[in-house]
């Protein structure tokens, strides 16, 4: 799990240096910095979302619609929404939860989802290898500068989400080595319903419109055993 406490390590770095700089700058500046994030989150999304091309876009499509289905019926958003409430109030007090919800979930997921996470966590977990995870580190404490410098000091709490989902990714490789191996359509699949999630966080970013993508959060489960149920049906 080498890699899984560099990218923690990264993530809080990149959080407090955010936080600091996010403080001195106008409102103006934020809602730039803010903005221009939103539109580097919706390329990614469209990156990850492209990935459809590797596996049949139908999985996605069911993937997607059955998670917002299941997702909407046990309210996650609501949840998460309540989650962030209760850390800023124990951080910061009642104010500002809402950006403290958005920060954690807004980086939870742009950290957690797409192949470097999965690939990276399964290669540390089998032999060591944390090369990639090290690359992702980098590549995460700089988003979170981004992220904390509009949305505050809420992005930290990402930081025990990539140690739970990436770090049992790890401890777990041997199962998932053979699902989610690099190039499968598993993978694939998962990573084109994320990056169509990660399109959803950059509508909100940029003020277009609230997916509530929390609710949509059981695609990335749905997605990929569609594809491993498809297989072993024929």
């Amino acid at each position: 799990m080498t890699g899984t406490f560099i990218n923690v390590a990264t993530v809080l770095l990149g959080t407090l240096v955010g936080t600091i700089v996010g403080s001195r700058l106008s409102p103006s500046v934020q809602e730039r910095v803010l903005s221009g994030l939103g539109l580097v989150t919706l390329v990614l999304g469209v990156d990850l979302a492209l990935n459809w091309r590797d596996t049949s876009p139908l999985y996605v499509l069911g993937g997607v619609l059955l998670g917002g289905l299941v997702g909407e019926a046990i309210g996650i958003e609501a949840r998460l929404q309540r989650l962030g409430d209760r850390l800023q109030a124990r951080t910061a007090g009642a104010n500002e939860g809402s950006t403290v919800s958005e920060a954690f979930f807004t980086a939870s997921l742009l950290f957690c989802v797409g192949p470097l996470t999965i690939v990276g966590a399964i290669q540390d977990g089998l032999s060591g290898d944390y090369e990639a995870l090290a690359t992702k580190a980098l590549l995460d404490g700089f988003a979170a500068v981004a992220i904390a410098a509009s949305l505050g000091p809420g992005v930290a709490w990402s930081a025990l989400t990539i140690l739970i989902v990436q770090g049992g990714i790890s401890l777990g490789a041997g199962a998932f080595d053979s699902i989610l191996a690099e190039g499968s359509e598993a993978l694939a699949a998962l990573s084109s319903a994320g990056g169509i999630l990660i399109i959803g966080i950059s509508l909100k970013l940029l003020d277009i419109k609230d997916v509530k993508v929390g609710n949509f959060l059981p695609a990335l489960v749905i997605a990929p055993a569609l594809v491993g149920l498809v297989s072993a049906a024929s």
